[in-house]
Formats: structure tokens, sequence, C-alpha cells
């Protein structure tokens, strides 16, 4: 075994480097299929190429850590009978900041030198994006140009590619889009932010001209994402195979992955060596900084806890898993209920949601003392709507066979809501409730917020009662002036952090009003593959969040309002906080 690979395995058994699970499986797994192939003669290590590629990086890149030199060291790998390397797939797959674009600069800059001893491999790398395709590119880039020794083998460095003047190899970027491919003849291709892939189509595309030079390889490199049932997660299902040898082919893929084992582990900083390799002792001076970094990130979650997902996903390497949940805990719900200061000639928001004429309608004012989010709500419901699925003209404890969701008269005792016999709900009632806090309460509106779905019937309401439509989208804010959400699904997740950290930090203030908290139970926050976060209705009819969408109409402004004044999806069914 060469010594790069003993050493890091030593390491592990000596205590002085901590593996997750998947690297203790590949121990296992070079055990089991490589030291036999290796003492068979059937396989080997290419020492000359290994030694080779680590000076190379070390001389004009970077110092590598331990667990670097044992990745390359499998990248050299052969068969003996005709010099073909074992793994053509090479998946990597480690928390944010451990070097994989640096890494695999040094790697592809060296295939395309002579000393890996391949004419015209010619290598792609491929992302989502162009600046992410350009990263390990311009990396490259920047180390030709800045060493004149370098420049004597790859020439003047281009823009779009880099050429090897001895190999006539040619490093280019491209996006994962499969049309941007031109036919180049690859020996190798990378592709980075693997995570981000839904599937494997644009991939084909892209390795469809390998083969034609020898060797070839297919570096998949990244951290884990949101995607799932993606081209990650079968990727990781192939790496799953291999290592523990279910697998139709033991050479399917060589997988490094470096993860947290369970979610628990992140409130154990001695544990995330396992997502971050760079933290093995002794850490390097970069490991040290990517160290205090990590540390600062994990200790914003106690004031920013909606910042968790992304924590764990990229810098521990593990998804959570509760991709839908509810927007609020039932005890931040129960800290919401608070007595509302004297808000009388104080600046405002206002918030709307008018999205069905036929059922609910709700509206709000929103102020921000003190730094906590204080929001006073009213709604309007259809007479028929409500008896129908809320039993209000007769009360009782299930309605056709289901069970009472929402105590409509005791609400409408309490004044948080008016009861109308109409066919419709009339926009009158709402534009006349601000004109009612505006004029009777001396709110300053700084703008009034709301969705542009029922604008035409809403506008001549609002103008009715002094209120400005909005001429333009770049309008500036003006007082009273109402202002349009063209998009509001695209605001969920903008607004997802500072709601979630002001429900976690027992910032929100609703007041008496236990229907805002039954709104906002009502709402199922999901989490979709590309990490922005949604609200949906956990049920269609009978769980209505309209007051919550006018909080968060309401909170798209919050900024404009600053001033001091002297869990689960479970049912809650007691409303009396």
């Amino acid at each position: 075994m060469i010594k790069y690979v003993k050493d890091y395995i030593d390491g592990y058994y000596a205590g002085t480097v901590k593996f997750n699970r998947e690297r203790v499986d590949l121990v296992n797994y070079i055990k089991r299929e490589i030291e036999p192939r290796i003492t068979s003669g059937e396989i080997y290590f290419d020492s000359k190429q290994i030694e080779n590629c680590i000076n190379y990086i070390e001389k004009w890149f970077f110092p590598l850590e331990d667990f670097q030199k044992f990745i390359i060291s499998f990248i050299f790998l052969y068969f003996t009978e005709n010099h073909r390397n074992v793994y053509r797939k090479i998946f990597i797959m480690i928390a944010r900041g451990n070097g994989k674009n640096g890494l695999i600069s040094g790697i592809i800059s060296y295939l395309s030198t002579p000393m890996h001893g391949i004419k015209k491999y010619n290598i792609s790398i491929v992302a989502n994006s162009e600046d992410q395709a350009k990263t390990s590119f311009d990396e490259i880039y920047d180390t030709i140009e800045s060493n004149s020794k370098l420049e004597k083998l790859f020439g003047k460095p281009g823009k779009k590619e880099i050429k090897n003047i001895q190999t006539k190899s040619i490093l280019k970027y491209r996006t994962s889009n499969g049309n941007t491919k031109d036919g180049l003849r690859d020996g190798a291709v990378v592709f980075d932010e693997i995570h981000q892939y839904e599937s494997n189509k644009d991939v084909k595309v892209h390795i469809s001209g390998l083969g034609k030079r020898p060797n070839p390889r297919e570096f998949y490199i990244g951290t884990d994402g949101y995607v799932r049932d993606g081209f990650i997660d079968r990727m990781k299902d192939l790496a799953k195979r291999v290592l523990d040898g279910t697998s139709k082919k033991w050479n399917a893929i060589f997988p490094f992955i470096c993860k947290l084992d369970d979610e628990r582990q992140v409130d154990d900083k001695d544990k995330w060596e396992l997502a971050n390799p760079m933290f093995s002792e002794p850490m390097s001076e970069y490991a040290q900084g990517l160290f205090e970094t990590v540390c600062e990130d994990y200790d914003d979650l106690e004031e920013e806890p909606s910042g968790r997902e992304e924590f764990m996903t990229k810098r521990m390497d593990l998804p959570v898993t509760d991709i839908e949940r509810s927007v609020a805990t039932y005890e931040e719900l129960v800290a919401t209920k608070q007595e509302f200061p004297d808000t009388r000639g104080l600046s405002a928001v206002g918030g709307f949601d008018f999205a069905s004429i036929r059922d609910f309608a709700a509206v709000g004012v929103l102020f921000r003392i003190d730094d906590t989010y204080v929001f006073k709500a009213h709604s309007f419901v259809r007479k028929a709507f409500v008896d129908q699925i809320y039993g209000y003209s007769k009360p009782k404890d299930s309605i056709n066979g289901k069970k009472q969701y929402a105590p409509i008269k005791k609400w409408e005792e309490q004044g948080f809501l008016t009861v109308l016999d109409e066919p419709s709900i009339n926009p009158r009632h709402v534009a006349a409730w601000f004109a009612k806090m505006r004029d009777e309460e001396g709110l300053e509106f700084k703008a009034i917020c709301g969705d542009r779905f029922r604008l035409d019937i809403l506008g001549p309401a609002f103008e009715e009662f002094g209120f400005t439509l909005p001429k333009g989208k770049k309008e500036e804010i003006s007082v009273d002036k109402i202002e349009i959400i063209n998009n509001p699904r695209a605001i969920d997740s903008l607004l997802a952090p500072r709601i979630e950290d002001a429900f976690a930090n027992l910032k929100v203030n609703f007041g008496d009003n236990d229907m805002m908290r039954w709104y906002t139970q009502n709402v199922l926050r999901r989490l979709k593959g590309d990490g922005n976060v949604e609200y949906v209705k956990k049920e269609d009819v009978r769980r209505k969040t309209d007051g919550f969408k006018a909080f968060e109409y309401a909170m798209y402004r919050a900024d404009e309002i600053v001033q001091s004044v002297g869990e689960d999806f479970t049912e809650i069914t007691d409303w009396f906080f």
C-alpha cells in the first residue's frame, strides 16, 4: 500500500484523525477490494505519478493536507495489465470551505502537463453557472499568470481556454446546459456543485466525448444540497453500493464523503472534523481561520435560528430532514400574546390579503417598536362560507363529520373579525379599515402592501378613501401609498429569515388576537429543492392563512418603521393562550 493511503488510514486507527461513517466504510472497502488486488498484482499505485502530482501542486498552488494526498493516490491507481486507470468516476463530497475547488484546480492542471504523459488530454469544468464553472479555471489562470516558469509550459493563458504548449491539452469551463457542448474530445470532465443537478441529462452530454483519449476521468465535487432524489442522491446511492459491496462493479466509483453522521453532533465542535477534514489536528493556518469562521456561523444560529438549514447542509454536509414544518412552534405562538403598546400617531406599514372575495380577507397594521414587530389585525369573512365550513350560525363540535377548526362566533364577539352577509366581500371594507386606522388613530402609513391579484376591484376603493395607487414599478414609497407585490410567492424566501428569527427570538406581538395565532399555525413552511422557502397552506379549505399573509406583506416594508416607545405540525385546539 502506498505511503499516503497507509498513513491516512493509520491516523484513523490511532485516533489522530476522526472519520465519519462513509470514510470508515471506505477503509473497509480498501481492505476488501484494493489490498487483495494489489497483493495479487492485478492493480498498482503509480508512485511516480502520485509524487509528481503532489509536488506539482505544492510547488505551484498550495501545501496539501493528508486527506488530499490520500485522494490523489486513487486518481493514479491503475490496472497492471494495460495501465488503465481503475477509477473513471471520482466523487468528492466535503463541507464548504475545505478546498474542493483548489484541489481540483491543482489536479487538472497537472493532468494537462507532460508529466501526466497524455497529449491532447482536454479538460472541461462544468457547473450550473458560469461564475461557478470559472472558479477552478480562474485559479489556474491566476497561478500561471503569476509564474513566468509556468507560462513557458502553458503560454499566455486565455480568458476562455488555457492550452498547454507541449501536450496541446486544452482546459475550458462550461455551464451544465448541454447546448454549450461543442464537441471537444475531453480526457477529463469536472462537474462542480453537483447538488444543483436535478438529473444526469446534462452530465451524459458532457461525458459523451470521453474515451477518445486514454484514461478518461469524471470528477464530481460539491457539498450536499436541497434537491432530493436528484443527481447527487443517485451518486450517494452508487457510492454506498460500492462501499458495501452490492454494486455490480467494485470500481464503479471512488467516493470520498465527509459529513456528520448525526444531526446532534453539530453541537460538539470536536465532531466537526467528520464533515471538515481540514479540522484534523494539527490544523494549518488556513484550517484555523476556517474553523473560526464556522464557529462564528454556529454562534449566529442562537440569534438567527432560520440559518440552521444552510449551516447543516453547507458547513456540516448533512441536510436537515424537516423540509416541511410550521412557521412557529407552539411556544413561540404563545409568546405572541402580549399587551399592545400605545401606537397612536406612529408610523406603520399596512398589509392586506384579498385573494378570494368569497371567504376571507385580512388586513393589518405593522409597527416596529424596540425591535419587536407589533401587528394589529382584523378579518372580514362571508357568512355563507363560515356557516358551511365552521358552523358559525349554529356552533357545534364538528361540521360534516369533520372537526371544528375555528371559533368564528367567539372571535367575532372579541372584535377580531367582521362577518359579512354579502354575496362577495366588498373591497370597500378593506380600504375603509385602513382609512379608519389612519384617521382615528393618526397613523402615518409608509406603505400598504398587498398582492396585485384583485387590484382591479381594490384600486378604486383605495382611491375613494384617499390612498395613492402605484403608477410604475419603480415609483418611490410615499405616505399612504399602496405598494403592490407583483410576485408574492417570491418574497417568501426573502422574508423567511426575518419572520422566523422574529418568532424564535420572541419578537412578534399579536396581542389578544388568537385568530392571528390560528392563521400562523395553519402555514406550512416548505423547503424547496433549490434551498428557498415557500409558505403554503396545511389544508386548502378550512385552514385559512390570510392573516399571516397580510403580516408577511407588511413585513416586506418593515425597515420603513423603526421606532421606540418610553413546531411541529400539531393541532392547537384550545385558543385560550
